[in-house]
């Protein structure tokens, strides 16, 4: 295992360059840069700026070098100095924007990470062993209509109902007086009382397509033979189900680790707009619009870092979970 985890480690050195080289490539083909997407949109609210000043800004900010000499200059000062560069939108160093709203991002996401296994491991377990009965079917329903459902429609929804039964303040993870106030046990509270439109928001496809996954693979592995073999030496039921054939069947839910760790990153852009959460997503997407290169770059970066990890971590998990897998 210990030299599994080293190879895995030593592939991701170079896999990690590719994956840096073509993100700074793809952020750099749309045509112009971050100066043209600027002067556009100020030329939209009659606004103009003095080709000189548009010059000296593409020279201070190194916009009219070559690609490979910008790439070099942003990825030396990530590996040499721990600089992710200066965000030119906002002119402010990226890794000041990108921390300012992890804690938050990670926050939401790990919540709704939690309660989606937390409600669709015994759902999902439930419909497999009660196949064709009531619970089975209002399960599928559900699932179904959870698939169906748009996020954002689901979020403006619960919002309606929070603001018209709940008399409480809609969008934003906190109310008003507690938004720029210093963290205490009252802003926690606060911030609780905000976070069930999100996390059910966020969750529910995410759930919902569990339960599908595991009622599917937990059928499968009940009508193997060594299930059979299982209940014929006498083990109850309750402790065969645990011990062999779910153990098998949460194989999916482990494997979730690898899009789960970038999704910390991105987060829901859609939905993080409709609520305004102050998370990443949002300022992802302005990024992008921006043309914002080091910043953008560096999000996308992140989450590429962050796919590698989770893929290695699911890997272990899976191999420690499936003895099959261990010993393949």
């Amino acid at each position: 295992m210990a030299g599994f985890i080293i190879r895995r480690l030593l592939y991701m050195i170079p896999m990690m360059f590719a994956i840096s080289v073509v993100t700074f490539i793809i952020i750099q083909l749309p045509p112009g840069d971050f100066l043209t997407a600027m002067t556009a949109r100020l030329a939209s609210q009659n606004e103009t700026i003095d080709p000189g000043v548009i010059a000296g800004l593409r020279e201070r900010y190194g916009l009219d070098q070559p690609w490979a000499v910008q790439y070099w200059k942003w990825i030396s000062g990530i590996l040499l100095r721990g600089d992710f560069g200066q965000s030119l939108d906002w002119n402010k160093p990226v890794s000041e924007l990108i921390w300012a709203r992890m804690g938050l991002t990670m926050v939401v996401s790990v919540t709704t990470l939690l309660f989606v296994w937390a409600v669709a491991f015994p759902i999902g377990i439930y419909s497999a062993v009660r196949q064709y009965s009531v619970g089975d079917y209002f399960a599928t329903f559900f699932g179904f209509l959870g698939l169906a459902i748009p996020n954002f429609l689901l979020a403006l929804v619960l919002m309606y109902v929070s603001a018209q039964y709940f008399g409480q303040s809609t969008g934003g993870l906190f109310s008003p007086a507690y938004i720029n106030a210093v963290w205490s046990w009252a802003k926690l509270g606060d911030l609780m009382s905000h976070m069930w439109i999100p996390v059910v928001v966020l969750g529910t496809g995410a759930t919902a397509a569990l339960i599908r996954i595991m009622r599917a693979n937990l059928l499968d592995e009940l009508n193997k033979p060594y299930v059979d073999m299982a209940r014929a030496r006498g083990l109850s039921e309750i402790r065969l189900l645990l011990k062999y054939p779910v153990r098998v069947a949460l194989n999916p839910f482990v494997s979730t680790v690898g899009w789960v760790l970038p999704h910390l990153v991105s987060g829901s852009v859609v939905v993080s707009i409709v609520l305004s959460l102050p998370i990443t997503g949002p300022l992802l997407l302005n990024a992008l619009f921006a043309q914002d290169m080091y910043l953008a770059g560096t999000f996308i970066l992140l989450m590429s870092m962050l796919t590698l990890i989770g893929t290695l971590i699911s890997d272990l998990l899976l191999a420690w979970l499936d003895p099959r897998i261990r010993n393949g």
